[in-house]
């Protein structure tokens, strides 16, 4: 036993559903304070505060001041792919209501993912840059070829600068919802904040985010991608 480090420390952690409610509000760059977070798990400020506590010590989330105020985020990539891969594995939501199917169906067809996106848009994305040849496969990497430097040179995006970060440049990441990969890592995030700044994309209530018109139109004429297949 020792001879390994203990993950099942990790995985009680992770184990309690408050806990798990308040990480999977957190799987966005967007820090939440306590009193956020206590009204997603639905418990008391009090406990959502023990909770929050353990998290940190288990280096899961991080804590930012500002002010008098404290904000909580997942303390990095690799958390945050954690609980992705987790989310594959469990079984589907229990769908109660409409408000529920309605968020549900948003939040499948297009959501974020710690820094990157998720969902059928950020799969039809991948596909799309697979398709062109402007990414190619390699085991659990995707590889930026040669028409695709100069594609995301004519996109904005400085490759150079996103591969001297201390991360993943290009990682594949399994999709929950769809089964298939999406990209995630430093290109993932500069596709996801590209896209922002173009007002291709909007964010909605939550993770979930919406193509606009003028979105509609650029993935089309960028990424030769057929919209029509988000729904």
């Amino acid at each position: 036993m020792g001879s390994r480090p203990d993950f099942s420390y990790v995985a009680k952690l992770m184990a309690d559903s408050s806990r798990a409610a308040m990480l999977e509000a957190l799987l966005d760059l967007d820090g939440l304070p306590a009193s956020e977070l206590a009204k997603r798990a639905n418990v008391s400020l009090q406990t959502a505060s023990g909770h929050l506590s353990k998290l940190v010590e288990g280096n899961l989330l991080r804590v930012e001041k500002h002010g008098r105020h404290r904000y909580f985020r997942i303390a990095n990539a690799e958390v945050a792919q954690a609980i992705e891969m987790l989310t594959v594995l469990a079984p589907s939501a229990q769908v109660n209501s409409l408000k529920d199917f309605s968020r549900s169906e948003k939040i499948q067809i297009a959501r974020t993912c710690y820094d990157h996106l998720a969902g059928k848009l950020g799969v039809l994305i991948t596909e799309a840059l697979v398709e062109k040849e402007y990414v190619a496969e390699d085991q659990d990497v995707f590889i930026v070829t040669k028409a695709g430097e100069e594609f995301f040179n004519s996109f904005k995006i400085d490759l150079d600068a996103l591969r001297q970060k201390r991360r993943h440049f290009a990682r594949k990441c399994l999709d929950w919802s769809e089964r298939r990969y999406h990209l995630a890592g430093s290109l993932g995030n500069a596709i996801l904040l590209q896209l922002f700044d173009l007002g291709w994309i909007e964010r909605l209530p939550g993770r979930a985010v919406k193509v606009t018109d003028t979105g509609i139109k650029g993935l089309e004429k960028s990424f030769g991608m057929d919209t029509s297949k988000l729904g």
